[in-house]
């Protein structure tokens, strides 16, 4: 519960600063599902710097991936946007919020998918692996919340909802990129006594992810067991 206040009053003053633009962009005819759109395709966008940075970046370049971040935190400053135009432009509809649920989860999947094919192209086959389990949790967060609003339950609870995602994965990847500028691309910690390295530049990246692919999960089965309990709680 005070999680969930604290956020609430994070997003009430993130509004009052992104209102101004937002009255902007409805004066120009914006509607919501254009706003939806353009995050689709900024996400598309962060995909395929992945991919190119996959193929054409080496593994030592970070530069890929900082630009990536910064690409991420302006495709989600568009999640926020597009419910902010429904709101003050009076222009709320079902459709509408099914559209924005619909293309969420393709943007996430999008963003994924753009993150294995670059760690997999950089041989960090377990951090892809830890990513796709990120990925997996993140679409059941999502399911079960769903899920559990259309047999009448409220479900919002647990930690690394879309936001704490997009933020945690942006932040990362940025201070990623920060990192490599001031130890290097290619450094690697060792301590005496273990044959191998126990962090390396790429580890401020895959890091966040692996906290991620255990809290999505964890977040995930959470929900599950607070709509089992409600349900039982209701008779049903």
């Amino acid at each position: 519960m005070r999680k969930q206040l604290i956020r609430n009053q994070l997003q009430q003053i993130i509004y009052v600063i992104i209102n101004p633009l937002v009255k902007c962009l409805i004066k120009i005819g914006f509607t919501p599902n254009i706003v939806t759109t353009i995050g689709l395709v900024l996400n598309v966008g962060v995909a395929i710097i992945f991919i190119v940075g996959g193929e054409a970046g080496n593994r030592g370049d970070f530069s890929y991936i900082g630009c990536a971040g910064g690409l991420i935190l302006f495709a989600g400053l568009f999640d926020m946007l597009d419910g902010q135009v429904a709101r003050l432009g009076n222009m709320s509809s079902t459709f509408g919020a099914l559209y924005d649920s619909v293309l969420d989860r393709y943007s996430e999947l999008i963003l994924f998918l753009g993150i294995c094919y670059y760690l997999i192209a950089h041989h960090y086959f377990l951090s892809s692996l830890f990513a796709f389990i990120a990925l997996m949790g993140s679409m059941m967060v999502s399911y079960t919340r769903a899920r559990s609003e259309g047999l009448g339950i409220e479900n919002k609870g647990g930690l690394m909802q879309r936001p704490e995602r997009v933020v945690l994965i942006a932040a990362s990847a940025i201070a990623c990129y920060a990192t490599s500028k001031v130890v290097g691309g290619d450094y690697k910690l060792y301590i005496k006594g273990i044959p191998f390295h126990v962090f390396e530049t790429m580890t401020v990246f895959t890091i966040p992810i692996v906290i991620m692919a255990v809290l999505t999960n964890f977040t995930a089965i959470k929900r599950l067991m607070d709509a089992k309990k409600a349900l039982e709680e209701a008779g049903r």
